[in-house]
């Protein structure tokens, strides 16, 4: 283990972009902190790593939990002695509901797996981000942060554009300390999180890429080469921004 060398942290990284994301670092140079809470899957993907010469471990918490994310994030950060990279890849639609049937507590959650989450991991990563160099947050926008989502989608909607805002408000704070927070905003990718529309309505799925004008879907390596540039020396004065990546998706046609 190579305590000198650079720290990233990915959440969310036991499957679909987020272990895109952390084999790129991997393979970058990083060692890589991988959560989740499937713990199975979670040494799974380290082994998976490790079989490739990449130095990774994995945390298990859930990061909606204030405690759970306090205490691992301070763990890791202690362990390594900083932190380079953290990337708030946890998130999800979380289910669909309209505005009239919508419950509080389903609110809240959609909310929580995707703002609170953010927040409490980046608090939680400033300290041992500011005794790293050149040390980045990267945080995961959607179309829907501009679209407001399609039906029974617009909590997640509202929950992007408030990923989209606070990583605008987070450079603004950490500029002093030369830390940068930019976001990544993936269309449509191809992962296990259109797997169930996927397999029930195929013709759908495949339509899709109708919508974009490169006319394929995205693929997890398309979202992971892209924070590998945020993530590295070349994106050194790139703040407070949000990249697109989703072949020209957003702009509809």
């Amino acid at each position: 283990m190579n305590l000198n060398g650079k720290v990233a942290i990915v959440t969310g990284a036991t499957g679909g972009i987020g272990f895109g994301v952390a084999n790129r670092l991997g393979k970058d140079g990083f060692t890589v902190i991988l959560n989740g809470i499937e713990d199975d899957k979670g040494a799974e993907r380290v082994k998976e790593l490790e079989a490739e010469g990449i130095t990774a471990e994995y945390y298990g918490f859930d990061v909606t939990n204030e405690d759970a994310v306090n205490t691992s994030i301070k763990a890791i950060g202690e362990k390594y002695g900083k932190i380079n990279v953290l990337v708030n890849n946890a998130g999800g639609l979380g289910g669909r509901s309209r505005f009239e049937e919508m419950t509080t507590e389903f609110y809240r959650g959609v909310m929580a797996l995707n703002l609170d989450s953010t927040f409490f991991a980046s608090r939680a990563a400033i300290p041992y981000l500011k005794k790293g160099e050149n040390s980045t947050i990267i945080n995961y926008s959607s179309n829907a942060g501009w679209t407001a989502g399609g039906p029974g989608a617009g909590i997640y909607g509202t929950s992007k554009a408030a990923v989209h805002a606070i990583t605008r408000a987070l450079a603004k704070d950490l500029a002093e300390y030369g830390i940068r927070v930019n976001a990544v905003s993936p269309g449509t990718i191809d992962t296990p999180f259109h797997a169930q529309i996927k397999s029930t309505k195929p013709e759908v799925f495949a339509s899709w890429k109708n919508n974009i004008l490169l006319g394929r879907l995205g693929q997890p390596e398309d979202v992971a080469s892209v924070v590998s540039f945020l993530a590295s020396d070349d994106a050194a004065f790139i703040t407070a921004e949000t990249i697109q990546i989703g072949g020209g998706q957003a702009l509809g046609i």
